[in-house]
Parts: C-alpha cells; sequence; structure tokens
C-alpha cells in the first residue's frame, strides 16, 4: 500500500428533514388538529483515529466525505428518522487543519475523533408551532443545510525515537537488524523514500522507531526529500543522529553538526530534544573514530551490519525514551472547541445589503418562501434578531434588496421598526 501523508477533503454533513404540514384524522373528530411531524437531523462527518490505518491514501483516493440526510416528518406527528452519520477512519497522529490552516485536531491516541462537519437541524412540523392563541398552524419549517468544509489532513507518524541521517548512513541497515520492519537496503542514496516505522522491545519496554529518508543539505527548505518527511520526528521524544565512518567522502563530525543545524532550521524545539550521536559501520572506519569523539563529545559506535555495539546503543535508547515518557506523558488527542458563531453584520454588496450570521441565515434556510404564514413568522423572527435595525442603520431603505444565505428580497420595514 502506498504512504500517503497528506490529503485534502471536502465534507459534507447532511441536511435536516423537512417538518410537515398535516392535520389529524379521525371519526367523531372533525377538528382534529395539527399533526405534522418533525423532520430528523442530518448526519454528522466524523474522524476516527484507527491504529489499523497507516496512511491517507484512502481519503486522498475518495475525498468527498458525505453524510446521510435526515428523514423527512410524517402525519400522524411521526417524526423523520436521523440521518447516518459518515465514520471515516483515518491513521492514529493525523493533523486536521481548516482552510484557514487553523489546528482543529490532533487525532493522537486510538480512538480519538472530531466531528469535522454538523449535520443540520431537521424542520419542525405544524403540530410544534400549535399553541393557546394559534390552534392551526398551517406551516412548517425546512430542514437545514449540512455543514460543508474543506479541510487539509496532514500525518505525523507517532514515534519514540526518530532515525536522522545523510543518505547511505545505514538508517534503514539499522532499523531492520533491531526491529521486524524491513526497509528497502541498497549501496545507492535514498534507498528509503517514505517513512518507516520499526517496534523495538529492549526487557519489558517496548518503543517505536521512525525511519526518514535521508537529509541532504538545504532539507529544511525542502531541498531532496527533506521538509515533506521531517515533520514525522516531531512526536519523536529521542532523536538519533546517524553518521557514517566508512564513506571517504563525507566527513562525520561535519555531518553531526550539518544535520544539528537542519533539524534548528526546521524547528528550533528538535534541536533541543535529547539526541544520542551514532557513528554507524565503525567495523570499515575505526580508524576515524578517536576524532569523530574528540569533535563531537560522546558517540556511541555500532556496526549495523555486523551488530557490534547495537545492543548497548538499544539499552541507553531505552533508557532515554523511558524518561522521556516520565517527562512528557503520553501523547494526548486535541480537539478545538466549536467557534462562536459569527454575530449579525451588514454589509454593502453593490446596490445591494447583504446580511450574515448564522442564526440569521439559519431562520432563512429554515423558512418555507412559499407559505404566508411561514414568511410573515420568519418576518417577526428577523425583527427580533435585529436585522432590520442593524439594515436602517447601515442606510438602507424601503424598497432596497437584501441577501441573506441565497434568498433576497425587498426591505419592508416593521412599523415599530421604521419609526426608530
Amino acid at each position: 500500500m502506498a504512504f500517503v501523508d497528506e490529503a485534502r477533503i471536502e465534507a459534507v454533513a447532511g441536511a435536516g428533514g423537512d417538518g410537515v404540514v398535516a392535520w389529524h384524522h379521525e371519526p367523531y373528530k372533525p377538528k382534529g388538529g395539527p399533526d405534522g411531524g418533525d423532520g430528523g437531523d442530518g448526519g454528522d462527518v466524523v474522524l476516527r483515529a484507527d491504529p489499523a490505518i497507516s496512511t491517507l491514501l484512502e481519503v486522498r483516493d475518495r475525498p468527498h466525505l458525505r453524510a446521510g440526510r435526515g428523514g423527512h416528518g410524517r402525519g400522524k406527528r411521526r417524526h423523520g428518522a436521523r440521518g447516518s452519520d459518515r465514520v471515516q477512519p483515518v491513521p492514529v497522529g493525523t493533523l486536521v487543519y481548516d482552510e484557514a490552516g487553523v489546528l482543529l485536531a490532533d487525532l493522537a491516541t486510538p480512538g480519538a475523533e472530531v466531528v469535522v462537519a454538523r449535520g443540520g437541524r431537521g424542520g419542525r412540523g405544524n403540530a410544534s408551532f400549535a399553541t393557546a392563541t394559534s390552534r392551526a398552524p398551517a406551516h412548517a419549517e425546512k430542514g437545514e443545510p449540512g455543514e460543508r468544509r474543506t479541510l487539509r489532513l496532514e500525518l505525523r507518524l507517532l514515534a519514540d525515537v526518530g532515525l536522522v541521517g545523510f543518505p547511505n548512513a545505514g538508517k534503514s541497515t539499522l532499523i531492520a537488524r533491531i526491529s521486524s520492519a524491513r526497509p528497502k537496503i541498497a549501496d545507492y542514496p535514498f534507498t528509503t523514500l517514505i517513512p518507516k516505522l520499526g517496534v523495538v522491545r529492549v526487557g519489558d519496554l517496548s518503543f517505536t522507531v521512525a525511519d526518514i529518508p535521508g537529509l541532504i543539505p538545504g532539507a529544511h527548505r525542502g531541498k531532496g526529500l527533506g521538509d515533506r518527511f521531517l515533520r514525522h520526528i516531531h512526536r519523536a521524544a529521542v532523536l538519533v543522529l546517524l553518521v557514517d565512518l566508512a564513506a571517504p567522502d563525507r566527513d562525520p563530525a561535519g555531518d553531526v553538526d550539518a544535520l544539528r543545524r537542519e533539524l534548528a532550521a526546521f524547528d528550533p524545539d528538535l534541536a533541543a530534544r535529547p539526541q544520542v550521536i551514532v557513528a554507524n559501520k565503525v567495523d570499515a572506519g575505526r580508524d576515524r573514530l578517536a576524532a569523530v569523539r574528540a569533535a563531537v563529545g560522546d558517540v556511541a559506535a555500532i556496526s549495523a551490519v555486523t551488530g557490534e555495539g547495537v545492543a548497548e546503543l538499544l539499552r541507553e535508547l531505552a533508557g532515554q525514551v523511558s524518561a522521556a515518557r516520565q517527562s512528557r506523558g503520553e501523547p494526548e488527542a486535541y480537539v478545538r472547541l466549536v467557534d462562536t458563531p459569527a454575530p449579525l453584520e451588514v454589509t454593502r454588496e453593490g446596490a445591494a445589503f447583504r446580511v450574515t450570521g448564522a442564526a440569521v441565515e439559519r431562520a432563512v434556510a429554515r423558512a418555507d418562501l412559499d407559505n404566508d404564514e411561514a414568511v410573515a413568522r420568519l418576518q417577526r423572527r428577523l425583527v427580533e434578531l435585529g436585522v432590520e435595525t442593524e439594515l436602517i442603520r447601515a442606510g438602507a431603505r424601503p424598497g432596497d434588496e437584501i441577501r441573506i444565505g441565497d434568498v433576497s428580497f425587498d426591505l419592508i420595514p416593521d412599523e415599530a421598526t421604521a419609526g426608530r
């Protein structure tokens, strides 16, 4: 399966079902009264972290996520069924951003979920409008449309240890030796084209190691495969900076400095993480080890091919991971609280006036504009919400075109409002 760590999706929640106008019919009850049921709410679009999923391939190839609409109300006060939710599994570690780049959720734990598009509320049937002074209402509400949102998903792997190094440093060979991961290994650069995860067990402790594609200078600016995959070590508690002792055309000490600069340039927080410097291929470059230690300091010498020094390295990493887990704790899912609905606002739109605001747009969407009673009720509701007052303050005059959502009409002020 291809590894995909970015995707754009369009989430469309279900519309609410319409309420219905109906009348009670029963022998010997000639005035049975209103009997129309309410429409059902539309279904939500939900993203849920599933540990069985490891890539965003499915949502990239099928980006349109649509929930079911609510059923319409019926006579005898029967309410419509709620629309079915669309629950889309995504990998653990998925970040959800809106179009403005605001982080909405970090699904960092299995089972974490976020509602990315909420279904519209069902419209009320005429039975819901019956009162002591209005015993036979002949209007009902339409269902609200569901939310529609375009979102960007980004996967960041959940790993305790991140392997960082230049091409051919031996990261793939190391992760193949210490875990059951089987990455492609060859004697040419960039054999690792996608991040690989391996699970390592040391005594009673298990931890995950991420092998990301090899870096080159300028990776933080996107050169090579750099910044696309550097984000996958954002969650790593410990970084392993792996350098090659055997390559005659490389300076191991200089490589350590270069790797540190790339990490700091990409994200200063990464440069501050605990780091273990590992000199690989000691079996072929042992004579260079002393010079590297003199320049860099403490260096773990290993050979991923022969296994020399690997057990000692794993014990050190286990200690670092254990300490990091105690200080940082387990990852927690994050879901951003729902924004406060946009307030009422009136703006000029050419010769017309545009009215925006969650409550106002909802009231217009739910009104049956072909029903005189519903139109009269809508006008009263708009007055209650202060729409006419704000229009007059903005300079609107009787007869001016007013636009709310997809509906436009002429302003005919209420008598009480016109006198203000």
